[in-house]
């Protein structure tokens, strides 16, 4: 059974620890959008990986990672976190492709993000500054530069008249004329050795792996919430994070995509600006940021904290179809005497079940809570669902009850081995399990 793994929130909902656990059932882990803005850390063994293009698959032996046509790629990030990876014993040899109709982000898409951010002025997006926006800008204007295009080494091609041409354009644009296209091409030509073992037809290979019966696990990078299309717009990514995006991000059909499993924090968090109904601005706030280290994998940024928001997931469940829930970090909830859960939101004097498509209707609404018992024994470390507080098990079941999806998966720690795999059949099919026995227990 080929899976599908998105975040059902606003990002950071830990989908590079499950990704990470799921793996060992899947021939090929494909990352289908976004670029290195997206963070997934994941901890094995005690060791912290945090990892930014290339998918968590990674650090599994044998398993072969795929960063589709729908991600935007700086080389130098990418060859950064391969020499990060390499420092620690992991080797990608042979084993990490991308895709040559991927869009590359250059030097002048980092400078024109940081520009178009300060126009903003007080209706800044948060964006990390890496240039993705531009990048997807450029892509969807047809000005583009993909990885295939960096094989053309001649003077007067189509690479050089692309980098001049956007070069030139933004000396227009900045007023100044200080970025040479000539040194911008240079920069790419010296990357292209490097660059050309690791460029595959990812679409071609993909659709071989599914022809032999290979399982493949699709990696989103943003939440539903962050979806360009279907997010709190304008404060969203660039790309498609919902699963519809696997399909045009890799190049499969959709019927190809199989089940899909949405990732959600037992809270909620966001990073940057933007609507997040369930915020808590006090001690709440800060107790829930600071006990589930709530800072942003790629920036580093304090991320926004505030009570599960059953709405958005709901709305989650929606557009992605999702199979089931992995809901994760329950332990940070560990201590707390009650607990809230948003149902619904007062928007003036009407009630909200549903997700409005109106961000400033949004941001004005109010959450409409339910009160649940906290408890007070630890679930860190727990992989027995039977084993967790009456109450975790109580609000589990009414996550599960308000957002319309089945909890396949728990959470209740940052290692690999923290966690409670109640339905496998869910995630990756009704074949035998290769998850490690000891989270095996329902």
């Amino acid at each position: 059974m080929n899976l599908c793994v998105v975040g059902a929130q606003w990002g950071d909902e830990g989908k590079g620890k499950i990704v990470d656990l799921l793996t060992a059932h899947f021939a090929v882990v494909a990352r289908y959008q976004g670029g290195h803005n997206a963070g997934h850390t994941v901890f094995v063994g005690g060791q912290k990986f945090v990892l930014h293009l290339i998918p968590s698959g990674i650090l599994h032996r044998g398993v072969i990672c795929l960063i589709g046509n729908g991600v935007v790629v700086d080389p130098h990030a990418l060859f950064s976190e391969v020499d990060q990876l390499t420092g620690l014993g992991i080797d990608v040899s042979g084993r990490l492709f991308v895709s040559d109709k991927a869009h590359v982000i250059l030097p002048y898409h980092r400078e024109l993000d940081v520009l178009s951010e300060a126009r903003r002025g007080e209706r800044k997006i948060g964006t990390t500054s890496r240039g993705i926006g531009p990048a997807y800008e450029d892509k969807v204007g047809r000005r583009g530069v993909r990885v295939g295009d960096l094989a053309d080494q001649s003077n007067n091609g189509a690479l050089a008249s692309a980098v001049r041409e956007n070069v030139d354009a933004r000396n227009r644009l900045v007023g100044n004329t200080d970025m040479k296209w000539q040194d911008v091409l240079a920069d790419l030509r010296t990357l292209w050795p490097r660059l050309r073992p690791l460029v595959a037809d990812t679409s071609l290979y993909l659709h071989k792996a599914i022809k032999d019966g290979r399982a493949i696990m699709f990696e989103g990078a943003q939440g539903t919430l962050l979806d360009i299309d279907h997010g709190t717009y304008p404060f969203v990514t660039s790309s498609n994070g919902t699963a519809g995006g696997a399909a045009t991000g890799l190049g499969i059909g959709p019927s190809q995509v199989g089940a899909v499993l949405g990732v959600a924090k037992a809270y909620t968090t966001r990073v940057g600006a933007g609507p997040l109904p369930t915020e808590l601005l006090g001690a709440m706030g800060e107790r829930l940021r600071e006990s589930g280290q709530e800072y942003g994998a790629s920036t580093g940024r304090p991320r926004r904290c505030g009570w599960f928001d059953a709405v958005a997931v709901r709305y989650a469940a929606r557009v992605n179809g999702l199979s089931s829930l992995a809901i994760t970090k329950l332990d940070v909830l560990d201590g707390l005497d009650e607990l809230q859960v948003c149902t619904a939101y007062k928007c003036g004097s009407e009630i909200l079940t549903e997700m409005p498509g109106d961000t400033a209707q949004l941001e004005a609404c109010q959450p409409v809570y339910e009160r649940l018992p906290g408890w007070t024994r630890p679930t860190r470390g727990i992989t027995r669902y039977t084993e967790l507080p009456a109450e975790a098990q109580q609000y589990i079941a009414r996550l599960e009850e308000i957002s319309g999806v089945p909890a396949s998966i728990v959470s209740t720690g940052s290692e690999r081995d923290h966690t409670i795999i109640r339905d496998p059949s869910l995630v990756i099919g009704e074949g035998p399990s290769a998850i490690d026995k000891p989270s095996m227990h329902r």
